[in-house]
């Protein structure tokens, strides 16, 4: 009897988290797709501040333009360094877009709407820490040290005016040409941009990348709901309420369980909210800020770009930067 009711509680839970999370990975699918493909990137860069401070500030907000997962900027930051975008503007739209964009503070809203606090410095935490970060890694003048090859290549070749293979760039994991076939990542740098390409050629690509995104994402999102509700149903509850309620220990645990568990930013504060009755707000908010920034599936993305030296700077500075603003909240509200 026991077993059947924490297997029907189980279910209960793993049905509301899906539900309630599902409408904010379908919209903020919808929205990536069609910034990504109607925004003149070019021209955006044109316009950027080349201040490293001011730069990497700005970076850190064009999330509102870009609204992507921890999946989706990526690939998009790829092409932008590659275009020419700064260094400092590239490492902090790299942290800060998965957490600073319209439809992840929304969805952070909806799930802590009796906790506004949660929602707002889960953005500032996220603006600063990726600030600070691009800042320090603008006083390397020479990016090239810290890259793939195969990114550097790309920055050094020049760029054709035309080509006649369009690229389309999917916010998952990889690029597509047709369902199941990667494009290597020099056709990336030969694609007209898509702002200028007919309406007739955008819309079937704007479909193709939504299909494809839910497909990647949704997976996501189920796993990471299933695990929420094994945690929340299986574990002792005196093995929760001991992690949770330490200022020190809640918070370690939280950024392990953000790393590990690489679930996507959108419905993150869904699963976060399961948390909430049992660990400090300080450990919340290391899980909704750390694990967008840095977490197993998007260090294997980063490793697209980065060299893993840098990776391991970004990780450490992330990782600390992060400890120390939740702890000081801790502190503060204990």
């Amino acid at each position: 009897m026991a077993f059947a009711n924490q297997l029907q509680s189980g279910f209960t839970l793993f049905l509301s988290l899906l539900v309630e999370a599902l409408p904010f990975l379908l919209l903020g699918i919808l929205l990536s797709s069609v910034l990504l493909l109607f925004v003149d990137e070019q021209a955006l860069i044109r316009r950027l501040p080349r201040s490293p401070l001011l730069g990497a500030l700005v970076g850190s907000c064009i999330g509102f333009l870009f609204p992507v997962c921890e999946c989706g900027n990526v690939p998009v930051a790829r092409r932008l360094l590659v275009q020419g975008l700064p260094t400092s503007v590239a490492i902090g739209f790299l942290l800060a877009a998965p957490t600073i964009n319209p439809i992840v503070i929304w969805a952070t809203w909806t799930a802590f709407r009796d906790q506004p606090e949660i929602v707002v410095f889960r953005v500032l935490f996220s603006l600063a820490i990726a600030t600070i970060i691009g800042w320090v890694f603008s006083f390397q003048k020479d990016l090239t040290p810290f890259l793939q090859p195969t990114v550097t290549s790309l920055m050094r070749r020049p760029q054709p005016q035309a080509a006649t293979i369009p690229a389309l760039l999917q916010s998952g994991t990889y690029l597509l040409g047709t369902p199941g076939q990667p494009l290597a990542m020099e056709t990336l740098t030969l694609a007209p941009p898509t702002a200028t390409m007919p309406w007739q050629q955008r819309l079937p690509q704007v479909l193709e990348n939504v299909v494809q995104e839910f497909r990647e994402l949704g997976g996501i999102l189920v796993l990471g709901s299933l695990v929420a509700t094994i945690i929340q149903v299986a574990a002792p509850r005196e093995l929760i309420l001991s992690l949770g309620q330490g200022p020190v220990i809640s918070i370690v645990a939280m950024m392990i369980l953000g790393t590990v568990i690489s679930i996507c930013s959108t419905v993150d504060a869904f699963f976060a909210l399961a948390f909430a009755a049992t660990f400090t707000p300080g450990s919340i908010l290391a899980f909704l800020v750390l694990g967008p920034m840095v977490d197993l599936k998007g260090l294997g993305l980063l490793l697209t770009i980065f060299r893993p030296r840098a990776l391991i700077y970004l990780f450490l500075l992330v990782a600390q930067l992060t400890f120390s603003l939740c702890l000081f909240l801790n502190l503060q509200w204990s």
